[in-house]
This record gives C-alpha cells, structure tokens and sequence, in this order.
C-alpha cells in the first residue's frame, strides 16, 4: 500500500500528475486515511484511482471556485424559496464503490448532509442522498474532468454536472439522461432557467476585474431576468 502512495508522490514530483492508476477501495482507504495526504482531492471508480494534489492550488482555480459559490448564493436569493447548501470540497463516498471531491456539491431543498459529532467528515451515498449537482474547475485537469471524472459523476447518479475550463472561460453543462449518460445541456435544470452563456459571460468578467465584481455583474444580469 505504502508503494501506491509512492508512486503518486514520485509523479507529482516528475510533473506526472493527473493521472489514474489501477487500484483496489482498499488502496483508496490507505491513501484517504494517509495522515500525510491532506492536500489532496480523490476520486476513484471502476477499480482506478486519482489523486489530485492541491497543494498548488492556483490563483485561477481558487478564484472561480469561490466565485460559483457566491453566484449560487446570489441566484438561490432571488430566484428559489428553497434552501440550498454549497458543500464544496467535500468527499463523497459510495462505500466500497466510488469517491469523489467535487469543487462544487449543491444541496437544493430537504436531506442536506448533517455532520454529527464522532461521524467522518465526508458524505456518506448510503446514508445520505446524492447531491443535485456537483461541478470541476478545470485548470490543469480538464481533460480529465470532460472523460474519467463526467463517467464517475454519471455511474454516482448526479443529476447535473459542470466542467468549468478555466483557461477558455467555459462552462460544459450536463443533464443526467435515463441511459445513464449525460447530455449537455444550454439551461441548468437544477438552477431552473439559468443559461449555461451568462455563466461563460460571468467568467469573462474575470479578465476585467475579481472574482467578488464578477459576481456582483451577475447579481445584476439576473436581476434583469427576473424583470423579463
């Protein structure tokens, strides 16, 4: 076990990283329990595993995380009368099947998550139900985020998934199909109505000014929608 978690290291230190290699849920367990591994993002499914090391974290990946996670606050204020939790970040385990660390994990209405005291501090899909959308800001694994990871959301049973390129400042939206597949789609079912364009328009107001301007534009752009 100790071996798997060396090969991710020397990886990372080759500039080998992202990649998925084979792996068993017993593996993943070592490497999620490994006190040394917290500045890591996991994923695993279909007996590979991968490991997204966040110890660099860049400055564009922060800021449009933290940006879709004040535009979900600005659109569920004006537009839903239910409630929603942003729980970005956290892991999400199928037990014995499949794990994720989604940038995005949107909660909408009833059956949130609930952390109780002596619980692990990740969601557990056999206690709790998935979440209604969950999204990737790709900056160095948008390859990835567009292939392995789009199949793991899907075989999680995620209704909505977004791939966000940070570097083209697009947003690929996906709807969950009945086949078990997903299709993209132009308008979030989840954020009922939003266009997927005002998103990408959203982003391009990064080139402009932060992250906290950007998302005060679309508090206004959507203002003029609930006026139509």
């Amino acid at each position: 076990m100790t071996t798997l978690i060396s090969q991710f290291r020397q990886g990372a230190i080759a500039n080998e990283f992202p990649k998925w290699i084979p792996a068993t849920w017993e593996d993943y367990l070592v490497y999620r329990d490994d006190p040394t591994s917290e500045k890591v993002r996991l994923f695993f499914n279909g007996n590979y595993l991968f490991v997204d090391d966040m110890s660099g974290e860049g400055i564009n990946h922060a800021s449009i995380a933290r940006l879709f996670a004040m535009l979900f606050c600005f659109w569920f204020n004006r537009f839903s009368e239910q409630t929603a939790s942003d729980l970005g970040g956290c892991l999400i385990e199928k037990p014995n099947t499949r794990a994720a660390s989604p940038d995005l994990v949107l909660y909408i209405g009833e059956g949130v998550p609930q952390w109780q005291e002596g619980e692990p501090r990740r969601i557990n899909l056999n206690q709790w139900r998935v979440p209604d959308l969950v999204g990737e800001v790709g900056d160095t694994t948008l390859a990835t985020d567009l292939d392995e990871k789009k199949k793991l959301y899907a075989d999680l049973g995620i209704p909505e998934y977004w791939a966000i390129d940070v570097k083209g400042k697009r947003v690929f939206a996906f709807r969950l199909q009945s086949t078990g597949n997903y299709a993209q789609i132009q308008e979030s079912v989840a954020l009922e109505g939003l266009p997927i364009a005002l998103l990408e328009e959203t982003l391009e107001r990064l080139n402009q000014g932060t992250n906290i301007s950007a998302a005060g534009w679309f508090a206004q752009a959507i203002a003029s929608l609930s006026a139509e």
